[in-house]
């Protein structure tokens, strides 16, 4: 609790002004957008300005994130708002609501398929071959998840190499294996047929899309997503949760 007001008090001293130039009367969300590309920059781009019911304040959506302004754009928060009656982040319930995807828009015949159990149980995961996390995820917590099935993505992002051992392992007989023998046992999967065709491209495309910046990114039969290697107890609390 302690650690979560510091982190308040702290974005609030970090409070960036801006010079209250030309603000409008009666300043509407799209006097705020123009307001605040204005004093931004050329690269700014706010996605969308939306009224809070925090203390007058207006949430930007810039580039996937969330920053804060008063109704004369003469303020930019960066940082979380936290309730605190009881200590519930309302930033990170927001950024999960608006980053929520339709599961069944994923293109799962681009991914590696795994079913353990029944099956019953759904997820996607962004993958990059070269990722650490990655092999601790599927070493330690998804070899210990039953009923379960795992639609792999892999995403090249972390190195030069990465996209050509996701060839390899996507033109291997059996996929899934492979993915499994490089992750997990280290062991490399066979060079693939040059005219071997993989959906690398797509993949990475689709995850620059949902804004996927790092390794594994996890996604629920719900939309919701879990970014980073979480532990089995964590896992099934949160599968637990999903309606399938």
């Amino acid at each position: 609790m302690k650690k979560s007001m510091t982190a308040v008090l702290l974005s609030a001293a970090a409070t960036v002004a801006f010079a209250a130039t030309g603000a409008a009367d009666g300043p509407t969300e799209a006097n705020i957008k123009k307001l605040i590309e204005q004093r931004l920059g050329a690269n700014a781009h706010v996605e969308s300005v939306k009224e809070t019911p925090y203390s007058g304040l207006y949430e930007l959506r810039v580039d996937g994130e969330i920053l804060y302004t008063d109704k004369a754009a003469q303020y930019l928060i960066n940082g979380h708002i936290f309730n605190t009656a009881n200590m519930q982040d309302l930033t990170k319930n927001r950024l999960d609501e608006i980053n929520r995807i339709k599961f069944s828009d994923l293109p799962l015949d681009s991914a590696v398929k795994m079913v353990k159990g029944d099956g019953k149980r759904v997820i996607a995961i962004f993958e990059d071959p070269n990722c650490g996390f990655c092999k601790r995820f599927r070493r330690d917590t998804l070899k210990d998840a039953d009923n379960i099935t795992v639609y792999t993505f892999m995403y090249n992002i972390l190195a030069e190499d990465s996209a050509t051992k996701s060839k390899n392992i996507w033109c291997a007989a059996d996929r899934n294996r492979a993915w499994d023998d490089w992750m997990v046992r280290g062991k490399a999967a066979p060079t693939a047929a040059a005219n071997c065709s993989t959906p690398n491209d797509k993949v990475l495309e689709l995850g620059q899309r949902l804004r996927i910046s790092g390794t594994p990114s996890i996604f629920f039969a719900d939309g919701s997503r879990v970014a980073g290697a979480i532990d089995i107890k964590t896992l099934e609390a949160k599968l637990a949760t999903v309606k399938q």
